[in-house]
């Protein structure tokens, strides 16, 4: 983890994780991804430095507002900016084309599972944008999932507090474990919810 982000979240706390967050969940990339700022934030709450519940409701407020910014630029601004896409901006056309043939077919389920997803969670966000999605039906996804990612991720830095020596090495590794585990409870309810209903099968059974 680089030295200078450890200095600048012993110095201001709270803050720094907002910012940090925040600032890669509107697209801007750091050197610390979210997934191993999340996991330390839940080891500065264990060791007592910082406050578990002022750190997830600082974490999950920066994802949250940070989703929804991305959503209403595009839902505004889509066509403009893309018109005048810069250069560095990460999405070609094509993959905005791809994407978003992927979200127009899947539905919410599509979005809620690329939300929970790292490296298209704010790329989902731009997309549900320029779909023109209502508001009411995204923004209660982008809090849901704020609170089962980042809270899953903090929670586990806390819990891993004891072992930290031996797992600083290995967060990358944590890292995807955890990602395994909550894409395995989203399909899990996905599942759940579309799997036919033994009411339905004997109502059309099979010839």
């Amino acid at each position: 983890m680089p030295a200078q982000f450890l200095q600048y979240i012993n110095q201001y706390g709270y803050l720094a994780i907002f910012v940090l967050i925040l600032v890669q969940e509107i697209g801007i990339p750091t050197p610390l991804p979210n997934e191993l700022l999340m996991l330390f934030s839940g080891y500065l709450a264990f060791s007592g430095t910082l406050k578990l519940y002022l750190v997830l409701l600082c974490i999950v407020t920066a994802d949250f507002l940070g989703a929804n910014m991305l959503f209403t630029t595009f839902y505004f601004f889509g066509p403009y900016i893309l018109q005048h896409k810069p250069k560095w901006f990460p999405l070609s056309t094509q993959k905005i084309n791809k994407l978003s043939a992927k979200v127009s077919n899947g539905g919410m389920w599509t979005i809620f599972l690329g939300r929970v997803t790292p490296f298209i969670r704010g790329y989902i966000s731009v997309i549900v944008g320029l779909l023109h999605i209502k508001p009411k039906s995204y923004v209660p996804v982008t809090f849901i999932t704020a609170c089962l990612v980042t809270c899953t991720y903090v929670i586990t830095g806390f819990f891993l507090g004891p072992y930290w020596a031996q797992v600083a090495g290995k967060l990358e590794t944590v890292k995807y474990v955890v990602l395994a585990i909550i894409l395995l409870v989203a399909a899990f309810f996905i599942i759940r919810r579309f799997r036919p209903k033994k009411a339905d099968l004997s109502a059309n059974p099979q010839p």
